[in-house]
């Protein structure tokens, strides 16, 4: 990948060495940010253009920007790995810039090659590169967040596609999603809010469907729950995702069943990867709707013996139980299928497994 039509522009005011360790060493996640950003700006008259990665900082809306108003915007999210002899890759990135496109499809915004989705991740990691957290031990999940996204920036209250787009890579060091290690979490069955509707944006990744999924993760806690599953919109019957991972349910003879891609369930990379990964292993990967009834039968009965979620930022996540108002279905102990996927995956994402799918790529 090249990047000779990037211009950088280094940041005169770092963060200070030891700030900067002193972070790496305890990152949390989404909390602080590398010392730049990468920017590409759009506009119907002139198409791509402005390559730059410049120092992190605030950007300058007017207070009219399409954005903030009508909610024109997408994003991805990407971790930059380091392996053992220094050097960083990334995983699968070709597929988040085909879901980036995609989701600029749905919202009516420009959409971004790959060369410069790719270009942009690649440029501004081997700007920041010391911010790269080293693994100390395999138990060290830490990594670098990426956050590309595009916003609708045009001056203009009118409802209407905008003129002016600028796309944005972010990126923060970042130790495992959930605190404490990998443990069993507690989902939250969501009975009056959906995530999505047929024909809407539900396969997209835009902001929008995050903000309708907030005041259902809030009921979740409110009843001392990890995260929120949503059922389908028409019939309220069908499993369809969480508010940000994909579902996926384990059978005592070897199936693993995912709910089948709709538009209104968000096509994951580490959802398509599992996929493989199972078959992999040799198990029965099935694609196919699956009902709350299923679940909660399949639980009971002993048919489905693991459930977990997947995402870029958790990795994959074993359930403990669904609660409802009707109820808490405690599930199964152990979770065999769901750990020995999990050290797959992250083997081949820290270089510790060959990777025989392909599907790391070098940024340096």
């Amino acid at each position: 990948m090249s990047t000779e039509h990037f211009s950088v522009q280094p940041s005169i005011q770092p963060l200070a060495d030891n700030l900067r360790d002193d972070i790496l060493a305890n990152p949390g996640f989404g909390r602080h940010f590398t010392d730049h950003m990468a920017h590409i700006r759009w506009t119907s008259s002139a198409d791509w253009h402005g390559h730059e990665v410049r120092p992190y900082g605030p950007l300058q809306l007017d207070p009219s920007a399409a954005v903030l108003h009508y909610g024109q915007e997408i994003f991805e999210g990407i971790k930059a790995y380091r392996h053992a002899d220094g050097s960083i890759w990334t995983f699968r990135p070709e597929k988040n810039a085909e879901r980036f496109r995609r989701s600029a499809r749905r919202l009516a915004l420009p959409e971004l090659s790959d060369d410069n989705f790719l270009n942009s991740v690649k440029t501004l990691v081997s700007q920041d590169a010391h911010w790269v957290p080293t693994p100390d031990s395999e138990a060290d999940e830490s990594s670098l967040y990426l956050r590309p996204f595009m916003i609708a920036s045009e001056a203009f209250l009118g409802v209407r596609p905008a003129q002016e787009v600028d796309y944005y890579v972010i990126a923060c060091p970042v130790a495992a999603y959930f605190k404490g290690g990998v443990k069993p979490v507690s989902i939250w069955l969501s009975s009056h809010y959906k995530r999505a509707a047929p024909g809407g944006t539900g396969f997209a990744k835009c902001g929008g469907n995050y903000a309708a999924s907030l005041l259902a993760q809030q009921e979740a806690s409110d009843n001392n729950c990890d995260q929120v599953a949503f059922l389908d919109a028409a019939e309220n019957t069908w499993v369809e995702e969480l508010g940000g991972m994909n579902l996926f349910f384990v059978f005592k003879d070897g199936r693993i069943v995912t709910p089948r891609l709709t538009d209104t369930i968000l096509e994951g990379v580490t959802r398509d990867s599992m996929l493989q990964l199972a078959r992999d292993e040799g198990l029965t990967p099935e694609e196919r709707a699956i009902s709350i009834n299923e679940w909660r039968d399949g639980i009971a009965s002993g048919e489905i013996t693991e459930v977990f979620a997947c995402g870029t930022a958790a990795v994959v996540t074993p359930i403990g139980q669904l609660v409802s108002e009707n109820g808490t279905i405690e599930h199964p102990e152990g979770n065999a299928v769901a750990t020995k996927l999990r050290k797959r995956l992250l083997d081949i994402q820290y270089g510790r497994a060959k990777d025989t799918h392909g599907w790391m790529t070098q940024l340096v």
